[in-house]
């Protein structure tokens, strides 16, 4: 009995140990607060606290409270990486938003319609630092989704360890509390017993008499098994007691610290991890506000200051001369000014003046020796009074006839008439036509040379320069002087082709026997053509843009290289526009029948386009790639460009 009764004291101070300590816990601060608040020393705070924290986490819902903690700094990083995520994204939204703007920015600057000088080249300088703070947002939200990702993984591992030590702290504390439970059970069994022993050893019989399955037993006999039954359930109360002792003698020494330690070990690295990165993150913003105050407005004194790119926004934005951009821009104009206007004044048509008003020129004289010395002799009389007898052809002016009016016969019995004998009459042997003296040679008389037609060979006797230049004179001179905003060669060359050679692949296919198609070739008409194009003193789009040209045909986006090249061709001198007008047109007809004559918009840029460039306009060589881009866009968008009409 003195032994149960040890057992009994040591089991019952043993169960009680934690609820005097978790009593004293709760009571302790209630008792210990002072009636008035006194300041009291930091190491006292600091060994109160830590007592009172080693209290927590070495009771039984240590574990338990670490574990929750743990779960809140998971949680915390997860939001953080969400956070830096979003953060990140919208970071590089605009980073790539101002990369996008700043290369649309630069695109349109140089464009012919936009302001050059100090503002196109200070706008370029504002792009400039705009760009270079795109990249500084770039490296920006490319360590904010690295921090993200690090958070990600920072979670991630620290979740597993939160599970593997839950598992393995709340099987070590179960396996406490089933001891326990079975040990209460124990007692249970073991305090009945001996209560019902007492009683029958002290003589407190129950009414009536104990029936056993060999008949009624006697007070003996049942002592004696109520003795039996208490002796096995002491030995089964003390194995248990026995056994939760060791089993939380082994959780309260081993295994809660060891599982304490490691879940305050995941817990600092969580909350060290989160901090670190929110430390990085607010480094990285004053890097990011740093360098974009730096672009915006760099160090002075800096070693790069003589570069323009340590220029300020500021000073960029000053420098702009706006009085200086408009004296510029107006002056480049200086070299088409035209030449001084003379007194306006009425002049009479030289074909509608009488003979007797007309004068002969100054230098008649040399050409009728000329024209006498390539002829039979004639009567002193003609020397002598300078004149010379006309055929019997009707009274014609000179230079009065037309280009229409040439015919492949002409008198004589020759068909390769010159076409510089287009504008003459025709001459019978042993005569010349009379020519009329002229009123004004400044303006009524041209120079015409005067062709004499052998008598016997019907061939030209002498080969003097064209009456009314064509090849070789620029568009804006021939605009002058025929008042043709296309040129008479041009017009008729296309009109020949339009006519007779738009589904022509090869000359050999159109019969140029018959007189009603055509009398020359269509290749040659077409050559015609190109060799009046190729003999222009400046080409037909220009010197002056054909940088633009190129560097429009050097676009990539199809929409914006034809809305460049239709600006500058907008801004082509009057008789040129009208010419490259008239031009498209015909050559956008021709392709469109490129299924029969095979002369797509390509192959036409590469037959014409060297033409229209100019040949010996820049680095032509190095260009042919993209003067063929000019053409070709320029026939792809031909109604886009010119209007039909």
């Amino acid at each position: 009995m003195a032994n149960r009764e040890s057992l009994e004291r040591s089991s019952s101070e043993t169960s009680a140990l934690p609820l005097q300590a978790d009593d004293q816990d709760q009571v302790a601060p209630q008792s210990d607060l002072p009636a008035d608040p006194l300041p009291m020393p930091s190491s006292t705070i600091m060994d109160e606290s830590s007592r009172a924290y080693d209290s927590v986490v070495q009771s039984d819902i240590g574990v338990n409270t670490l574990l929750l903690r743990l779960k809140q700094s998971i949680a915390s990083v997860r939001d953080y990486a969400a956070f830096l995520k979003k953060r990140s994204l919208l970071e590089e939204e605009h980073a790539q938003g101002l990369k996008k703007l700043c290369k649309s920015a630069h695109e349109t600057i140089r464009r012919p319609e936009n302001r050059q000088g100090s503002y196109a080249h200070n706008f370029e300088e504002v792009t400039r630092i705009h760009d270079r703070m795109a990249d500084n947002g770039s490296k920006f939200y490319l360590s904010l989704h690295q921090m993200h990702e690090d958070l990600q993984e920072l979670a991630v591992e620290k979740e597993r360890g939160r599970k593997q030590w839950k598992q393995s702290g709340l099987n070590a504390e179960k396996r406490v509390q089933d001891a326990e439970v079975a040990m209460d059970k124990a007692k249970s069994k073991y305090d009945s017993l001996a209560e019902d022993y007492d009683r029958a050893r002290t003589g407190d019989k129950q009414s009536g008499r104990v029936f056993g399955l060999k008949g009624p037993k006697s007070a003996a006999q049942v002592e004696e098994d109520l003795n039996r039954k208490v002796q096995g359930a002491d030995a089964d109360y003390a194995q248990k007691v026995k056994t939760a002792q060791s089993i939380r003698q082994e959780l309260v020494i081993t295994l809660r610290p060891l599982t304490v330690r490691a879940i305050q070990d995941l817990i600092n690295e969580c909350d060290s991890g989160l901090t670190l990165q929110m430390q990085k993150f607010a480094s990285f913003n004053e890097k990011l506000l740093l360098s974009n105050g730096l672009c915006v407005s760099p160090l002075k004194g800096s070693s790069s200051g003589s570069n323009p790119e340590s220029r300020s926004l500021r000073d960029v934005v000053y420098q702009i001369d706006n009085a200086q951009d408009l004296r510029n821009y107006v002056t480049s104009f200086a070299s088409k000014v035209g030449p001084e206007h003379t007194e306006i004044k009425y002049e009479r048509h030289h074909t509608l003046q009488t003979p007797q008003q007309i004068i002969s020129p100054p230098s008649l004289g040399n050409r009728q020796q000329q024209l006498q010395s390539s002829q039979q002799p004639h009567p002193p009389k003609l020397m002598q009074d300078n004149s010379v007898q006309s055929s019997p052809a009707p009274n014609t002016t000179f230079g009065q006839a037309p280009l229409s009016s040439y015919s492949p016969t002409g008198n004589g019995g020759g068909n390769n008439a010159s076409p510089r004998q287009q504008n003459f009459p025709q001459a019978t042997a042993g005569a010349i036509p009379q020519i009329p003296p002229v009123q004004t040679p400044s303006l009524l008389y041209n120079p015409l040379p005067v062709q004499t037609v052998n008598s016997q060979s019907g061939r030209s006797g002498t080969d003097l320069p064209p009456l009314r230049p064509v090849f070789g004179v620029s568009l804006d001179e021939l605009f002058k002087r025929d008042g043709l905003a296309v040129p008479m060669v041009v017009s008729q060359c296309l009109q020949a082709i339009d006519l007779f050679g738009l589904e022509t692949e090869d000359s050999s296919s159109v019969d140029f026997r018959n007189p009603e198609n055509f009398f020359h070739d269509v290749n040659s008409v077409a050559g015609l053509l190109k060799q009046f194009f190729r003999d222009l003193p400046d080409p037909l789009l220009t010197r002056e843009h054909y940088i633009g040209f190129i560097e429009a045909a050097q676009i990539d986006d199809h929409t914006s290289r034809r809305d460049q090249l239709h600006a500058i061709i907008n801004s082509l001198p009057d008789p040129n526009y009208a010419t490259l007008r008239a031009l498209t047109l015909h050559l956008n007809r021709v392709q469109e029948r490129s299924e029969i004559n095979r002369m797509t918009a390509g192959n036409l840029a590469i037959c014409i386009g060297p033409t229209m460039m100019g040949s010996n306009a820049g680095q032509s060589i190095k260009d042919a790639g993209w003067q063929l881009r000019v053409i070709e866009t320029i026939l792809q968008n031909t109604y886009q460009i010119f209007d039909e009409d």
